[in-house]
């Protein structure tokens, strides 16, 4: 039986993001950001001294640790690690680099995927992730699988306030999102690719506003079809 969640997958600043969360907001639903999951562990570990490639030391830290979605003072869904919201320190480019580490971790991966699937039971979500649609939830009834070009993708990881480090150009964060392409494509568990039934949008030369237009009709055209 399908499940209302709608996946929206995608490889690093594809836009999946902005694209989920101006979804749930036309269509009056909660959004929920896996990515901010791996975030804050790498976040608790970079504060702890943990290696975030250290797999046994990460596996003890996660028996210490409280980490779920809560609804924040404007009722949207936010990461909450240890009873606080981490809200702005998930952003740094530090961060981010240990996201990608911790996420090639199985034990990391396997306690992360609860937490997501739980948060549907009691809502009607948009989830954006790598591995949403294949993964987390393979019965979603609406899946996209959201894709730009590598330069589109590189200026706008650019455009983002502290996802990249001083001195960054378009080449070396090209050749960071390329990186990250390859360690989320190749990881042994959970591997960034499209679903089968996944429907693909290359976005590379709309604005967000063209995105979101088609994935609604997309939506439209599936529940009409139902």
């Amino acid at each position: 039986m399908s499940v209302n969640v709608i996946a929206v997958d995608g490889p690093a600043a594809s836009g999946k993001s902005t694209l989920a969360r101006n979804l749930a907001d036309r269509l009056g639903i909660l959004y929920v950001n896996t990515g901010s999951l791996y975030r804050a562990v790498a976040l608790k570990a970079l504060r702890l001294g943990i290696k975030t490639k250290d797999t046994a030391a990460l596996s003890a830290m996660l028996q210490q640790t409280s980490l779920r979605y809560a609804k924040d003072a404007d009722g949207k869904l936010d990461i909450e690690l240890d009873g606080t919201f981490p809200g702005q320190a998930l952003r740094s480019a530090e961060v981010a680099k240990g996201a990608s580490d911790v996420a090639t971790v199985p034990e990391v991966r396997a306690w992360t995927l609860e937490i997501q699937r739980d948060t549907a039971k009691e809502n009607t979500i948009v989830m954006e992730g790598r591995d949403i649609g294949t993964v987390v939830f393979p019965d979603a009834k609406y899946k996209f699988f959201l894709s730009a070009s590598p330069l589109a993708r590189a200026k706008r990881r650019l455009a983002q306030e502290g996802e990249t480090l001083n001195g960054a150009t378009l080449e070396s964060v090209a050749a960071e999102i390329a990186a990250r392409d390859k360690q989320d494509s190749e990881r042994a568990v959970a591997p960034l690719k499209q679903a089968e039934d996944a429907i693909a949008v290359d976005n590379s030369d709309w604005t967000i506003e063209q995105t979101l237009d088609y994935i609604c009709d997309q939506i439209k055209t599936i529940d009409a079809n139902a």
